[in-house]
């Protein structure tokens, strides 16, 4: 048995009440037996208990680190960094304003078009266009503004309805972004705050990477591409790179791209400020290209964390 590394232990926090909570629990998972492994002392805690529990727990275990494992909503909306921040205590991956302007698709990509990075053509009024139009009139991607893992992802070909359950959801207040659908290859790079960690091309197996298609085995392969240009990669890692320090991200983000071969333009999909690890997750994958093990990755995120005075 390793010996334990700190007194006081790192508390995992999983679940929470967003659309990603059954991967959110997987991440923790698989992180918190990597602590073990690592020699740490370790707790877990769902934020569906709320505020008060959480709060509660900190003050009683005194944990040296919270290990953020949460997905979607609060977890990756700025909300827990924002608790953590006035907790005072070190917490992983990126802190209030990087998870709150990375979460929100509209104002990530008005970022990515700031600094000269290609963006889809989108609708500004798109909850109005949902309602208003009764068939798409261009090939157009919808999706929700404030979620994760493709969760709520709908594509639409020129003159498809829109389908009535997106009206519904924009009659009830749900936001939501209206863009060009992009075609060509599917692209994800990795970056830490000191480099880029590598990329993975993603070939989904039918369809579009969707939230099935991320999360269930053999769905869709990932390759490491060989055959772009060195002009192609480094236009993808630098606009992932820049992104991540722009954002001010902490630990390490993973920005998704597509590229049009025939037109050769890379366009920024989203960035992911708090990226999955599960066995299936993209980051501790493009890790290994580095030769960065699993262990060593929650390792590198523990070494990282800290809370913003």
């Amino acid at each position: 048995m390793s010996k334990i590394k700190n007194k006081a232990p790192v508390l995992v926090l999983e679940g929470g009440l967003s659309a990603e909570r059954e991967i959110s629990f997987k991440s923790a998972a698989s992180v918190q037996n990597a602590l073990h492994q690592l020699g740490y002392s370790v707790l877990s805690f769902d934020m569906k208990k709320g505020i008060d529990a959480l709060k509660t727990l900190i003050e009683r275990e005194k944990p040296f680190c919270i290990f953020n494992a949460l997905h979607g909503g609060w977890g990756e909306n700025g909300h827990v960094p924002a608790l953590l921040n006035m907790l005072k205590i070190p917490y992983t991956h990126s802190g209030l304003f990087a998870s709150a302007l990375g979460m929100n698709k509209t104002a990530s990509k008005a970022i990515a078009s700031s600094l000269d990075i290609d963006i889809p053509k989108g609708i500004l009024s798109a909850k109005e266009w949902i309602l208003k139009n009764e068939k798409s009139d261009f090939d157009a991607v919808i999706k929700p503004n404030q979620e994760g893992s493709s969760v709520g992802v709908v594509i639409l070909k020129k003159c498809d309805p829109i389908p009535t359950s997106l009206k519904e959801e924009a009659l009830n207040g749900k936001s939501f972004v209206v863009e060009e659908y992009i075609k060509g290859r599917e692209f994800s790079v990795a970056v830490t705050d000191e480099e880029v960690l590598g990329m993975i091309e993603l070939i989904p197996q039918d369809g579009f990477y969707d939230y099935e298609h991320k999360y269930r085995k053999g769905k869709t392969k990932h390759v490491i591409p060989t055959d772009l240009s060195v002009q192609t990669v480094e236009k993808l890692c630098d606009a992932a790179l820049k992104m991540h320090r722009f954002l001010g991200c902490k630990g390490v983000s993973r920005s998704d791209f597509r590229y049009d071969e025939e037109l050769n333009r890379i366009v920024f999909l989203e960035i992911n400020t708090h990226p999955g690890m599960t066995d299936l997750s993209l980051v501790p994958e493009i890790a290994l290209q580095k030769g960065i093990s699993y262990n060593e990755l929650v390792e590198y995120l523990i070494t990282k964390a800290d809370f913003e005075k």
